[in-house]
């Protein structure tokens, strides 16, 4: 910016993260958390249409580190995925029954399910009957086959905040 390269816009600064991938996402995160300006404009940068929920969340979690520990900021960026992700699959949700709140609570959960079968710390790791029962008294109204598909792509493909 110093240099006139880059304006000083958020969505020029947006757009300039988007497509690096070289930064040191550390300095980037503190950046996104000071900055929610470019944070905005960067999070809708990403189109997740037609994207199965786990494979969205890892793509956007590839631009935007998950940060190491539950905060304010984490539930920040789930937020605005949350809301990306529906704003790019409105008929999905529509036929799924799902609001912003409740693809927030499942992207929750996929977190927690990608902690619980990656770590080796947790000795009994969750099964998918558990999941689906935890997972459906979170967030009513969503199948058992659609949370079922969620819980095996996890177990299959692995974490979605890596």
């Amino acid at each position: 910016m110093s240099k006139g390269i880059l304006d000083d816009s958020p969505k020029e600064i947006a757009k300039f993260i988007f497509c690096t991938r070289t930064l040191n996402w550390k300095k980037l995160r503190i950046y996104l958390d000071e900055r929610r300006d470019v944070l905005d404009d960067l999070v809708t940068l990403h189109n997740f249409r037609n994207q199965f929920l786990p494979n969205a969340l890892r793509e956007f979690f590839r631009h935007i580190h998950a940060p190491e520990e539950r905060g304010e900021y984490l539930e920040t960026l789930i937020t605005k995925f949350s809301h990306r992700f529906c704003a790019c699959n409105p008929d999905l949700m529509r036929e799924l029954g799902l609001s912003p709140d409740a693809v927030y609570v499942l992207c929750y959960s996929l977190i927690l399910l990608s902690i619980d079968l990656t770590s080796p710390h947790v000795k009994n790791k969750m099964s998918k009957r558990e999941f689906i029962r935890n997972t459906r008294r979170a967030a009513q109204n969503i199948s058992e086959d659609f949370v079922g598909h969620l819980y095996d792509n996890i177990y299959l493909i692995g974490h979605v905040a890596a």
